[in-house]
């Protein structure tokens, strides 16, 4: 216990105008948050304030990062101002490290009002890079709508916000720490916790173990190549796939957190994640997998370098949750995926009688369903999955579900991939992103594309693509009305929906670093015939998209302006 009470000081200052939280908190240039006098501080004291009164004081929070550069300044500053606005308890992880899956999981092991995440996800570090600050509420999930709006409201009118900056915490030393506040009847305290042990209690919880480990050290050892990107992952994969489960040292690659990722964009996906790739295609390893920054996202490889796009992942965990105990005991009460993500696990719950979500791009989305017990497994397409085990999306919990399903099935992930299939169809699919836009032009865009698909005409269009004729069946901008309360999320995305079944589907992304807006657009193409599962993605994607793209071009004059060369994203 300090001996000299430390004082609360109350920093006059005044609002900005960007503080709107998006899809996963605030994200900015990592230049505005360090460079730019109190904007941390303004957003810190717009969460802080956003919880009532009476519920702050007191209260437990959680806060940890994925090491980015500025966490460690980032961190000490929360700290000070938890301080100063009445949180009793703050639980941070060793070294301020904690992944986004296993913040979600502390905040609802110990019952928690909520917690701070230091993330920018897979965005760029380092001090020209991103950086991020998310809030998740008590379920363990990150802000519905009303929060964010809530946050986003004290930030415009923000006068003034409270903190201790005599405070001063190590983030090195496990354990317990008390302050003495001025004018505080109870000690203000810091809690610097094990990064790994909570999580990986739950994760002893949900799989066998000891069918993993048999996987991994048996005379038919199943070879892995674990890359966490230099991200916060490192101490997870060391300890749960090496020390835990048994796999050889050697099996993890990239597990030092480093402040810029190592130079490279912390995303799991075939362009960034070339090192593990490459491996893979050598042979040597029969399972690979990539994690993002914080933890949440997540790449599968088999032998070859076979890949498992994001959206065949969900839908074949979803098809094999019986390999897993938590499942086996807690049955399946549904599953659920954004808007954006292929139909394939529609056709999994189809067969399963199982029911079926849709919702909108954002985890939080999820997290009602779950709550009211409609939902076991969800999915999105960026390499996110998870389930009601916590309210965020997993990217290790996905790989001990994939493992889980090679040691019962006995089988390698190319096999599983096209035994699925063969039973239900092959749903090719592939995203392409346009970053950097300018806002202006890219709200016109997607207000005149809305106009073209809303037009009643539209719905006898047809495009012929070499001997295939594409058919629009139906046409709309996503509408979402949440079954458990009752909420309305409006302008989700434009969706094109075929008579084969294939889709195109048109989104403004809210997750930026605020450099500009971007446009994400996803083709699916479904195939029944196991004769036609072996083509590229890029074959199948061009058939769906290319004409219809050019099309509306054809007929978009406000977007003579955007020159678009899509890459494909996978």
């Amino acid at each position: 216990m300090e001996t000299n009470p430390i004082p609360v000081v109350t920093v006059q200052t005044t609002p900005f105008d960007d503080q709107r939280p998006g899809t996963n908190g605030l994200r900015r240039k990592t230049a505005v948050f360090e460079g730019k006098k109190n904007y941390l501080q303004n957003y810190i004291q717009s969460v802080l304030s956003s919880i009532d009164l009476r519920d702050r004081q007191g209260c437990t929070m959680v806060v940890g990062s994925d090491g980015r550069y500025f966490s460690r300044a980032a961190t000490e500053v929360i700290v000070q101002m938890a301080a100063a606005n009445g949180i009793g308890r703050l639980v941070i992880g060793h070294n301020g490290l904690l992944s986004t899956p296993a913040v979600s999981c502390i905040i609802r092991k110990i019952k928690a009002i909520g917690g701070i995440i230091l993330t920018a996800s897979h965005n760029p570090g380092g001090p020209g890079g991103d950086f991020g600050v998310k809030f998740n509420v008590a379920n363990g999930g990150p802000s519905p709508d009303t929060v964010m709006e809530r946050i986003h409201q004290v930030s415009r009118t923000l006068e003034e916000y409270a903190i201790c900056p005599d405070l001063r915490i190590d983030l090195s030393r496990l354990g317990r720490h008390d302050f003495d506040l001025e004018n505080k009847f109870k000690p203000f305290r810091v809690e610097i916790v094990d990064s790994v042990e909570v999580y990986l209690q739950l994760l002893r919880s949900i799989f066998d173990f000891s069918s993993i480990k048999s996987l991994l050290t048996g005379p038919d050892q199943l070879k892995i190549r674990i890359d966490a990107m230099n991200g916060v992952m490192g101490p997870y994969v060391r300890r749960i796939l090496c020390d835990e489960l048994g796999a050889p040292a050697n099996s993890a690659v990239n597990c030092v957190p480093l402040e810029d990722f190592g130079g490279r964009p912390p995303e799991p996906n075939l362009v960034y994640a070339t090192p593990l790739v490459d491996a893979m295609k050598g042979g040597e390893f029969g399972f690979g997998a990539a994690f993002d920054a914080d933890g949440d996202r997540y790449m599968i490889l088999g032998e070859n370098g076979f890949f498992v796009n994001p959206s065949d992942s969900v839908a074949i965990m979803a098809a094999n949750l019986s390999t897993i105990p938590y499942f086996r005991q807690h049955g399946l009460r549904g599953f659920a995926r954004s808007m954006a993500t292929s139909t394939a696990l529609d056709r999994v719950a189809k067969a399963m009688k199982v029911a079926l979500y849709e919702t909108p791009t954002g985890w939080r989305y999820f997290g009602n369903l779950m709550d009211s017990g409609r939902c076991s497994l969800c999915g999105e397409e960026s390499f996110g999955t998870g389930s009601d085990h916590i309210r965020e999306k997993d990217g290790l919990w996905s790989v001990l579900v994939w493992l889980s399903i090679m040691a019962a099935r006995k089988q390698g992930v190319e096999q599983i991939v096209r035994e699925h299939w063969a039973k239900l169809g092959r749903n090719y699919f592939c995203r392409f992103d346009y970053e950097g836009l300018d806002p202006r032009a890219a709200f016109y865009l997607m207000r005149d594309l809305e106009a073209v698909i809303s037009d009643k005409a539209f719905t006898s269009q047809k495009f012929a693509v070499g001997d295939h004729i594409y058919s629009v069946e139906r046409a709309d901008n996503f509408e979402y009305i949440d079954p458990v309360d009752g909420t309305v999320a409006r302008n989700q995305g434009l969706r094109i929906v075929f008579t084969d079944a294939s889709r195109l589907v048109l989104r403004l992304s809210g997750s930026g670093g605020g450099t500009g807006a971007t446009i994400r657009i996803y083709a699916e193409s479904f195939e029944r015939d196991p004769e036609r599962h072996s083509r590229e993605t890029q074959v199948q994607r061009e058939c769906v998209s290319v004409s219809v793209w050019v099309r509306w071009r054809e007929v978009l004059c406000s977007s003579d302006s955007l020159v678009l060369v899509p890459p494909c994203f996978y």
